[in-house]
């Protein structure tokens, strides 16, 4: 089935009316503006939907619309006979309840065939109050979000409707919809509309239309005479006339403005790894709204007519998971209740000599989830890059202190080729140089970066691939039969295949310190070095780096004796493991440690840290680090910080998202991915944690395309694909642009278009999921990508 689309055309106006509360007259209000629709666009056609709907099908509301707006077209796709909620509706009368997606692929199906006709209007009526659960027991306001339709709220005029009302308008706003006008029945006992009236121009700058009152209900013949007087009455008024001119302004202004919004920013926006010479306003993705994995992005307007029929927006799956941070799915509501929990709990509050219980609360969490026995401390930042920053400025103090060195000691850090730790000035210089930092004027990279082993699936066999330079030291490349046999750290061990990597690793270091250079910090990117181009390393190489770097203090100072048999306290240097990008289940497990079969000194952690919503980072670190910055004088201190360090929101939306993918991971939620039907030569049936949403018959077959492929490999929710690239290999390379370009063109299935939005890194293409992607979903983007190869 394709994903749900939005739904949005250039001139096909689409309202969705909602109710604070059941019987609040939401039918009584569509009529009302089905016929002046009718009545002042007569050359347009009007339509009316009833997704679902409980009670006696002869009292069904798209009856009512038949009997009182003739001429509109109407249909109801689910009437449960049962007067009750739709869900309890559903199961009580035992007929089949749809999912989710079914249900709002036929709402799609619906208004697509209406908005072919050419311009008109179509009113969606949801059943109930804006928390009524539809037939699956997800809460419309939930259930329907994808269709980010423009809302019109029906309030309560009742007594306690001010309330409801309130708080319905709330529930709507937190999960991303434009409610753009109240509707309220004049009430002259309880006079709700001047409240509302008043609090939502004010608070909101909401139109609020009211009405009179439908004439209380008599008998049927007589009923039916009323109600078309009393409609023909309130579809004439000249303020239902102005509310439909209303809405029809609200409308054009989305338009206009999504149409505009592509050039506006290229003209005043300064992207992110961006050279504008090379764009163009066509090239920028208009993003109307996201939900799950699929953003909404703009269809482009085109000068042909007919163009006005077609869909405003496309659905596209975010094939760089917005870039490596999103994690279970945008506008996920649980998410978004946690942030405004913190903030209207919170705010922001200074975190200096403070605490509050979503700091403390993650901190724990975190520890928890590690299972590391060094870790024990946690500090917070921004992003990513500063808390690499917090990490090194750890890592340097504690070696410098130890080993006597000076305080303006030239001190580097051991790294791998490629790796890439951040933007800020401290970060980038713990990278090689390259082509994202050797332009930066203050540029100064301090360290030595090791040449590793990678792994790749290239007809379809695992093979580790040793780079040129290094044949000569570790032999040629090796083959296995399944991913889980190069991960099979224990066995790879016992066979001895370590030694050549830690010879290899011990004779390099020993030239560089025999040379007079210092090292404070071993830092690298566990498994998969992200920005440096999608590497997978080979965890066998970085284990031996790790294993080295530990046990030989006298490399780095040979008059150092050991000051501690505390096997929790760092030896060596300090080992820093930024999972920045693989950590929190990225790779399938809660640290990408793990697969390394040994612990960090100092962990920094971020991206997935808060299901991609707010910014935050953390740097974990041991009680031998920590005690590095103890003395009488505060200038020891690690003194960094932030303004917004710790902020609520970011913990309190971490913590959240942390409980959320334990739980995920708890109730087997992955384990369609662990199958061995699925999974192929990925895993083994002795290691069920080496998994990916990614099939092996994809990988088997991309990497046999060998003419235009030189190998994949995916791992928890990342597929990489490496393309030749006759061009050189590198972040210049243009090797993988057709095929984002494919992808980006995308695909139709059935009535509903779409496409992948992806990012890549020179002559590598990337896609990502969320911990939340479905098989469904993956089976899609994997044809695509078959597609997109076969035409390459």
């Amino acid at each position: 089935m394709a994903p749900v689309r939005s739904l949005l055309w250039r001139a096909f106006r689409v309202f969705q009316v909602y109710g604070a509360n059941t019987d609040v007259g939401k039918t009584v209000f569509t009529t009302i503006l089905c016929r002046a629709a009718k009545l002042r666009w007569s050359k347009e056609h009007v339509s009316f939907l009833k997704p679902v709907s409980t009670g006696p099908g002869d009292e069904a509301d798209d009856l009512h619309i038949e009997r009182h707006a003739p001429g509109v077209a109407r249909r109801t796709l689910l009437q449960y006979d049962l007067a009750m909620s739709p869900h309890a509706a559903a199961k009580a009368t035992g007929k089949l309840v749809p999912s989710d997606v079914e249900l709002l692929s036929e709402v799609h199906r619906f208004a697509s065939r209406r908005a072919t006709r050419g311009p008109g209007w179509l009113f969606v009526e949801t059943a109930g109050g804006v928390h009524s659960p539809g037939p699956s027991g997800t809460t419309q306001v939930d259930m329907y979000a994808a269709l980010r339709c423009p809302v019109v709220l029906v309030a309560d005029s009742k007594l306690g409707g001010i309330s409801s009302t309130i708080s319905a308008f709330e529930s709507l706003k937190l999960r991303g919809y434009d409610v753009e006008a109240i509707l309220v029945f004049r009430d002259g006992k309880y006079n709700n509309e001047q409240y509302l009236r008043d609090y939502f121009t004010s608070h909101h700058s909401i139109a609020v239309a009211s009405l009179p009152a439908p004439p209380p209900r008599i008998d049927s013949d007589a009923d039916n005479e009323v109600m078309a007087q009393y409609y023909e009455e309130e579809s004439n008024r000249a303020a239902t006339h102005k509310l439909l001119h209303h809405l029809d302004g609200r409308h054009q202004a989305r338009i206009n403005r999504l149409d505009s919004m592509g050039g506006d920013a290229y003209r005043q926006i300064w992207y992110p790894f961006t050279q504008h010479t090379l764009t163009s306003p066509d090239n920028i993705a208009v993003i109307d709204s996201a939900r799950g994995d699929f953003f909404q992005t703009l269809v482009p307007k085109t000068k042909d007519a007919a163009n006005t029929n077609q869909p405003a927006l496309q659905p596209s799956f975010d094939g760089s998971a917005s870039w490596w941070t999103q994690g279970l799915g945008h506008g996920n509501p649980s998410l978004t209740m946690s942030a405004a929990y913190a903030a209207g709990r919170y705010g922001h509050v200074m975190f200096a000599g403070a605490i509050h219980e979503p700091a403390l609360a993650l901190a724990e969490t975190l520890l928890h989830g590690m299972k590391s026995s060094r870790l024990t401390r946690v500090f917070y930042s921004d992003n990513g890059s500063t808390g690499v920053e917090v990490a090194v400025k750890m890592a340097l103090r504690a070696a410098r202190l130890r080993y006597g060195w000076a305080a303006g000691a030239d001190i580097g850090i051991i790294g791998l080729r490629g790796g890439y730790h951040g933007d800020t000035i401290g970060a980038m210089d713990c990278a090689q140089p390259s082509i994202y930092n050797e332009n930066i004027e203050w540029y100064n990279g301090r360290g030595i970066w090791f040449d590793y082993p990678s792994v790749k699936c290239v007809r379809g066999q695992w093979v580790i691939e040793i780079p040129d330079a290094l044949k000569a030291e570790l032999g040629g490349n090796q083959v296995f039969e399944s991913l889980s046999d190069v991960f099979d750290l224990g066995a790879r061990r016992s066979r001895q295949n370590h030694r050549s990597y830690e010879e290899c690793i011990e004779r390099t270091l020993s030239q560089y310190l025999c040379s007079g250079r210092k090292f404070g910090a071993l830092l690298m990117e566990p498994v998969v070095v992200g920005a440096g181009g999608m590497e997978l390393v080979d965890p066998l190489f970085q284990r031996a780096l790790v294993d080295v770097v530990r046990r030989s203090a006298k490399l780095f100072d040979a008059s150092h004796q050991p000051s501690s048999s505390d096997p929790t306290c760092w030896s060596g240097l300090p080992v820093v493991f930024d999972e920045v990008f693989t950590g929190l289940y990225r790779l399938g497990r809660f640290t990408a440690s793990s697969f390394l079969g040994t612990e960090a000194d100092v962990s920094v952690h971020a991206k997935l840290l808060t299901g991609g919503l707010v910014p935050l980072s953390t740097t974990l670190a041991s009680e031998s680090i920590f005690k590095a910055f103890e003395s009488e004088d505060k200038a020891d201190a690690l003194l960094h910080g932030h303004s917004y360090t710790a902020h609520p929101v970011g913990c309190q939306v971490a913590l959240d998202s942390i409980r959320q993918m334990q739980a995920m991971e708890g109730r087997g939620e992955w384990d369609w991915a662990k199958d061995s039907d699925w999974s192929g030569s990925l895993g083994s049936e002795t290691d069920a944690n080496l998994w990916s949403i990614w099939p092996w018959e994809l990988l088997d077959w991309v990497s046999k395309q060998v003419h235009f492929v030189a190998g994949t490999w995916a791992l928890g929710s990342i597929l990489v694909i490496h393309m030749q690239a006759t061009d050189g290999m590198g972040y210049k390379s243009n090797a993988a642009l057709k095929l984002q370009s494919f992808l980006r063109d995308g695909d139709g299935d059935g009535e509903v278009r779409w496409n992948v939005h992806s990012r890549v890194l020179g002559n590598v293409l990337y896609i990502m999921g969320s911990q939340k992607t479905t098989k469904d979903d993956v089976v899609k983007i994997a044809n695509l990508v078959r597609r997109a190869l076969v035409a390459h």
